[in-house]
């Protein structure tokens, strides 16, 4: 049994629900937007509207495995990130360390200053906002977890931390391991 796929989830107040069983198509709609999921075809999901839930479940005769049980945890997991994110949504935060090192906002395009000899120019995906602030925080923020964190690792891969100055984009909570560098003889 998936430990993960048989727990309900719960979809709180101000989340509209719409599920198709035939296409297999379920579209989440809240204040911070909307998603449609799709799921598997070993994977039932089925909507409680007394409850204010969403359950996921296999037949038992296939329940035992091992390909299903993880495919009945991975639907219960989008379906669940969807519906956080149609409500709550999803933020990541990245900050600039280098000397001379800036990043600002271009209408709908983040323009990088991380030292090469022009600035980089990453056009914002539709669905993420990006803010600024001062000159080295980035903050991307969005309804779609994926999206979210694609865009944030695609930033950060322009310039990752290096390990002996500790230069470069990272995670606001990113711990960076730092090298010692050349030690010289006596």
């Amino acid at each position: 049994m998936s430990r993960i796929g048989k727990q309900p989830i719960k979809v709180p107040d101000g989340v509209k629900v719409n599920l198709d069983p035939e296409r297999r198509v379920i579209t989440v709609e809240g204040p911070k937007g909307k998603q449609e999921r799709n799921w598997r075809p070993e994977v039932s999901v089925t909507w409680d509207e007394n409850e204010q839930s969403i359950v996921c479940s296999v037949p038992e005769s296939k329940a035992h495995i091992r390909q299903t049980r993880a495919f009945w945890g991975m639907t219960r997991a989008l379906i669940n990130t969807a519906i956080i994110g149609v409500s709550e949504g999803y933020r990541k935060e990245l900050e600039l360390i280098g000397v001379g090192w800036t990043a600002k906002m271009q209408g709908n395009t983040l323009e990088l200053n991380v030292g090469y000899c022009h600035p980089v120019h990453m056009p914002v995906p539709e669905g993420l906002t990006v803010e600024v602030e001062g000159n080295n925080k980035i903050k991307v923020s969005g309804s779609d977890k994926q999206a979210v964190g694609q865009f944030a690792a695609n930033v950060r891969s322009k310039r990752p931390p290096e390990p002996y100055k500790g230069k470069g984009l990272r995670y606001v909570d990113e711990y960076v391991i730092r090298k010692q560098g050349k030690a010289f003889g006596s």
